[in-house]
């Protein structure tokens, strides 16, 4: 961002106090009362490049043993070579997130063995191997975009020569990797840093980026608590919450993010960095706290994601502005430049209206904690100074809540007070009491062995259990990593189950085995990952295109079933029709090898390698048709499929379920 640009920005952050957010109403009229209009270009300039960018997000394994961070970088085609449109730096391995504006990209990884910024002769390096350049729409998230770093060059004619300069040398610490260690003195981590997020998140992502970071490296006898900050906020708001639980039974981890983002972006964010960290670590549980609009993030990241986090048992919220707060609409409908996390703030917005659909998963206890030390006004109802009793206090929250707790606090002091902190205390501990009566359950050795290029990534895996006798309750998933083929995983609730190894372009053999768990033992799985092709995908729920922003989740379309769904290409020609049946028997169809489609998934396997047309037809959209190439042993981008609807009447008949 240009110095003068960046001044206004940061006048406007001079608007708060002691850390305080002033209501968006008043920061509508402090925009509005600006002439000299700086600020305004700047906020949105902002906005309007969120809204034109993409996510590029996968894995980087290094089993050459990478001896220093990891530099990724994002490159666009100039002339004749390429030029860095992003990067970011990884203190080890693992997994990396570029935002983008939309276009075609290079990837390209080193191990900056020195740090010096540089990609210098014999570092171990790689790039992506799919799809190349791949394509970045301009919206929401590209995922699975995983590659090797190896010894030596990544090919005969890598994007980025040796000798390129990738990002200053101090910058080479300032790790995006989930688990990175905070040092919250550091001005990353500071208030004002934190206000810079609000009103120029891409500014911020570019330069802090988000993240969940560690205080002290991870200990697996000690339950994670991760601490979610609020609009404007930064880590450096928990300090007294960090001070105030028992490190000795209890680890803080800290998501930090920029909130003037959309929150559902934000909320797969997190789910990002927290699938990469049960990755690394396997943690068994895991706690939840977060303030303000962090509440929100923190919910829709449950609603969408929550079912892959059996580990999750708590949720704790203050202050959070369940209903949204009518300034942000009055800021939406009348400010000359937007922030983005205003629209999901909006009280008849879409965001607010989705928000209690669906309940939290049944294994969290959530709590709710308010405060009350605001004010009354005849243009203002009672609030905490910055949100209102009522949408602290809607109704949906408070009857999913299995306690609320109010307190005579304000919206910042809420997170200093000696009483709230006792009574968050008082949760951990009966928490954790419960947990620690439960029975631990049996873990799981994986013996895995997996033929095919050693250059090519093994995509995310998951081991399936499926209750016996079959059809008795829903699977139970597990995430893998590479490193996970030579080790245990769990614990698994002691039972009897039919296991299987699911790994996208791969196929397992044998593709089932049956499995016991119990408490004193460790179950055996051994199998073998040959590669095959494969396609899965699904459709994505409708939703406004100037509403996608960059890293939004589209969740999958909650009633259409399509009429047909076709892969033709490679000598085959397959056809599957959906059906209604429960979760999770997308990955049984898997396991036994057959194509199958569920409402808006569906899933083709045994292809042979070749470049294949998918067609989907379903009432009342446009025929859907894209080239695909099914690579064995190499997975595919992942994207979801965006069906555009028709209107009544030009030769389609809506669909029954519209």
């Amino acid at each position: 961002m240009p110095g003068g640009a960046r001044a206004c920005v940061r006048r406007c952050a001079r608007t708060w106090h002691r850390g305080r957010a002033p209501r968006v109403g008043a920061v509508v009229a402090l925009v509005l009362a600006w002439t000299a209009g700086c600020t305004l270009v700047t906020l949105d300039h902002e906005s309007r490049e969120y809204y034109a960018s993409t996510v590029l997000v996968g894995r980087i394994d290094c089993p050459a043993g990478c001896e220093g961070p990891v530099l990724v970088a994002a490159l666009a085609a100039r002339g004749q070579g390429f030029g860095v449109a992003a990067r970011t730096s990884l203190h080890e391995a693992g997994g990396y997130e570029l935002i983008v504006p939309g276009g075609r990209y290079a990837l390209f990884a080193f191990a900056d063995n020195n740090r010096n910024g540089v990609f210098d002769v014999g570092e171990p390096s790689g790039g992506y191997r799919g799809e190349t350049p791949v394509t970045a729409p301009g919206t929401g998230v590209v995922a699975g975009l995983d590659f090797v770093l190896r010894d030596g060059l990544a090919e005969a004619n890598p994007p980025m020569l040796p000798g390129t300069r990738l990002m200053p040398a101090e910058a080479v610490a300032n790790s995006t990797q989930a688990g990175a260690i905070a040092d919250l003195r550091a001005p990353r981590f500071s208030a004002a840093n934190g206000r810079e997020g609000y009103w120029s998140p891409m500014t911020f992502f570019r330069e802090s980026g988000g993240n969940v970071y560690f205080v002290e490296p991870y200990d697996p006898t000690r339950i994670p608590i991760l601490f979610v900050h609020g609009a404007a906020g930064s880590a450096q708001d928990w300090r007294v919450f960090l001070d105030g639980i028992d490190r000795t039974r209890y680890q803080a981890w800290l998501f930090q993010y920029p909130s003037g983002a959309s929150v559902e972006s934000m909320a797969y964010l997190l789910y990002w960095k927290l699938i990469n960290l049960q990755l690394r670590y396997h943690f068994d549980t895991l706690y939840l706290t977060a303030h303000s609009m962090g509440g929100l993030v923190t919910r829709r990241f449950l609603l969408d994601h929550g079912a892959q986090f059996p580990q999750i048992r708590l949720f704790v919220s203050l202050s959070t502005p369940w209903a949204g707060e009518p300034s942000a609409d009055l800021g939406v409908r009348h400010s000359p430049a937007v922030i983005p996390s205003w629209r999901d703030m909006q009280p008849d917005g879409p965001f607010m209206r989705t928000l209690f659909e669906r309940h939290l998963p049944a294994s969290i206890d959530y709590y709710l904690i308010f405060g009350h030390r605001g004010g009354y006004s005849l243009v203002r109802p009672n609030h905490d100074g910055t949100v209102t009793l009522a949408s602290q206090l809607r109704d949906p929250a408070q009857r999913e809540a299995k306690r609320v707790f109010g307190f005579d606090e304000d919206h910042a002091s809420i997170l200093a007070s000696a009483q709230v902190i006792a009574q968050f205390r008082s949760i951990l501990d009966q928490t954790r009491g419960l947990r620690d009566g439960a029975p631990r359950g049996g873990m799981v050795r994986l013996e895995i062995r997996r033929d095919g290029d050693p250059d090519a990534p093994l995509p995310l895996a998951v081991l399936a259990l499926f209750p016996e006798p079959t059809g008795q309750a829903s699977p139970i998933t597990i995430a893998l990593s590479p490193d996970d083929l030579g080790r245990e995983v769990g614990p698994v609730p002691a039972g009897a189950w039919r296991a299987a190894i699911i790994a996208s372009s791969f196929r397992s053999e044998p593709p089932e085995l049956p499995l016991v768990t119990g408490t004193d033992a460790t179950a055996r799985i051994a199998v073998r990952l040959v590669p095959d092709g494969m396609l899965s995908g699904y459709i994505a729920a409708d939703a406004d295109p100037a509403s996608v922003a960059a890293g939004i989740y589209r969740p999958p379309h909650p009633t259409l079933r399509p009429d047909v769904i076709t892969l033709e290409g490679a000598g085959v020609a397959r056809r599957v029709v959906p059906r209604d049946d429960g979760a999770g028997q997308l990955f049984d169809a898997i396991a036994k090898r057959r194509d199958d489609a569920i409402g808006p998934a569906f899933v083709f396997v045994g292809l042979p390698a070749g470049d294949y047309t998918l067609r989907i037809q379903a009432r009342g959209y446009r025929t859907f048709t894209r080239p695909i190439r099914v690579e064995p042993g190499l997975a595919a981008p992942l994207m979801p499929i965006v069906l555009e609807p028709v209107e009544p009447g030009l030769g389609q008949q809506p669909h029954p379920d519209r």
